[in-house]
């Protein structure tokens, strides 16, 4: 029959008494939680008995579930529960993919997204450090404790490590073993996040250079088979050290330097490039004179650098002296961004296309937003999405792609991007952003000495307003 009435006969019906509540519904409704879910089991049942089928679970969330598997949406009515609550229910039919589609956000746009949640650890809410996950979940560091948000945000444990704070934290394989350090302690970590224990410790050793003991750790990154960790000893040498995920030993030192120059300094971040297979690697120190730093890319098998660029003295002579104040690069798009210190100019490179300057520098085209990037302390800039989130102190902003002539141009140009405000004045007076990050659909912004991480999704429902 047509206008969505059913056209089941009655040997396709099928009747549940959950918690003393009726319902009935269609066999095919049942099955399409999945093969293997309980509602698919017990559709087998009901040729054995004229007897409504008993579940011993409660007949409000069933309603929503039921509602979800008809529509493949959640109903109005499913706001009266926690998302706890749902996920609980649906983990018990098995049908835990169908409510992780129907609850994952809307596909993440800088220009309507609004903070949907803060996620506050239990204790030590500060956070000191964090890294997502692809689904959209993240770990977060508190003190020295690691707590885990599923893709839901829903709290799914705490760790405590034996660290009095932690700095830098990466999970390092899909089993849940996560790589922890503190830029005051020396080593890198490893923590089992099933069991709550350390499984083993790395640390830089030389025993033909006694000025290496007790290196710290500034960042960590990861590739499929190996951890790499920038390692800085109290007497200024330095390197990077990759450590195989099987074994946790060190397989190749990469990149070791020395002195307190700007072209030498550890790197305080590091990113695997997948498609190319490089370690990109970038330092930035700022002084009396402003900001200097490197972007150096390795290729780890040989440890030979590939390509490299210290600011000031590199790129076009108009930006000498606007040296960059942070570093992105996008994984997934194979590109990087920087944002300038001086202008606060925004410039992007392709990755395979690297040159002496490979720069392209955005030109805003936004008239309202002209000449009000400049004279910034603290920026920090992040590619996600085909979109590049920058935080200007305490504001946060977007660059989104823009098509040309109806047409979305795999080239960059000086006006690919659009800059448009992301948050409102309640937002950038919560303090200084100190890192922006990506994962799923969400955006996780974390500010200084401010208790918990900002969650920004995009909705129709945002406060955030296009500015044209």
């Amino acid at each position: 029959m047509e206008d969505g009435l059913s056209n089941s006969t009655p040997s396709d019906r099928i009747k549940l008494n959950v918690g003393g509540k009726l319902f009935e519904t269609t066999v095919s409704t049942l099955r399409s939680g999945g093969p293997d879910s309980l509602l698919a089991a017990l559709s087998h049942r009901h040729h054995q008995s004229s007897n409504p089928i008993f579940i011993d679970r409660d007949p409000e969330i069933f309603s929503v579930l039921l509602s979800l598997l008809r529509t493949n949406r959640l109903p109005s009515t499913s706001r009266r529960f926690t998302d706890q609550e749902l996920s609980d229910e649906a983990s018990y039919y098995g049908i835990e993919s169908q409510l992780k589609s129907a609850m994952l956000p809307n596909p993440l746009s800088g220009i309507d997204a609004s903070v949907v949640a803060t996620i506050r650890p239990a204790s030590d809410g500060v956070v000191s450090a964090f890294t997502t996950i692809d689904d959209g979940s993240v770990w977060i560091a508190h003190g020295g404790q690691i707590s885990v948000y599923d893709w839901n945000l829903t709290h799914a444990g705490t760790v405590r490590t034996h660290l009095d704070y932690i700095t830098s934290i990466r999970q390092v394989t899909p089993s849940a073993m996560a790589a922890v350090a503190c830029d005051v302690s020396s080593g890198v970590h490893f923590y089992n996040f099933a069991n709550g224990r350390r499984v083993g410790s790395v640390e830089w050793t030389d025993p033909t250079d006694p000025r290496i003991y007790k290196a710290r750790v500034t960042t960590i990154t990861e590739s499929p088979e190996s951890v790499f960790a920038a390692f800085d000893s109290y007497h200024k040498e330095n390197c990077v050290l990759a450590i195989d995920k099987s074994t946790l030993q060190v397989t190749s030192e990469i990149g070791r330097q020395s002195g307190s120059s700007s072209k030498s300094i550890v790197p305080g971040n590091l990113t695997y490039v997948k498609d190319l297979g490089l370690l990109a690697a970038n330092a930035v120190t700022s002084g009396a004179f402003g900001f200097s730093g490197y972007i150096r890319f390795w290729d780890p098998r040989s440890a030979r650098v590939v390509w490299e660029t210290n600011e000031p003295g590199s790129g076009r002579s108009s930006r000498f002296g606007d040296s960059f104040a942070d570093v992105s690069i996008d994984v997934n798009e194979v590109t990087m961004c920087k944002i300038c210190s001086k202008s606060g100019d925004l410039a992007m490179a392709d990755l395979r296309k690297l040159s002496d300057d490979p720069w392209i520098y955005l030109r805003d085209t936004n008239p309202s937003l002209r000449n009000t990037s400049g004279g910034i302390s603290n920026s920090v800039v992040h590619c996600y999405k085909k979109q590049v989130f920058v935080g200007r102190d305490g504001g946060l902003e977007v660059w989104s792609r823009v098509a040309q002539n109806g047409e979305h141009n795999m080239e960059i140009g000086e006006e690919s991007f659009r800059r448009n405000y992301m948050d409102k004045l309640e937002d950038s007076e919560r303090g200084i952003i100190k890192k922006i990050e990506g994962a799923g659909e969400r955006l996780f912004v974390s500010r200084e000495e401010a208790e918990g991480l900002e969650v920004w999704q995009s909705s129709v429902f945002s406060g955030a307003v296009l500015v044209l």
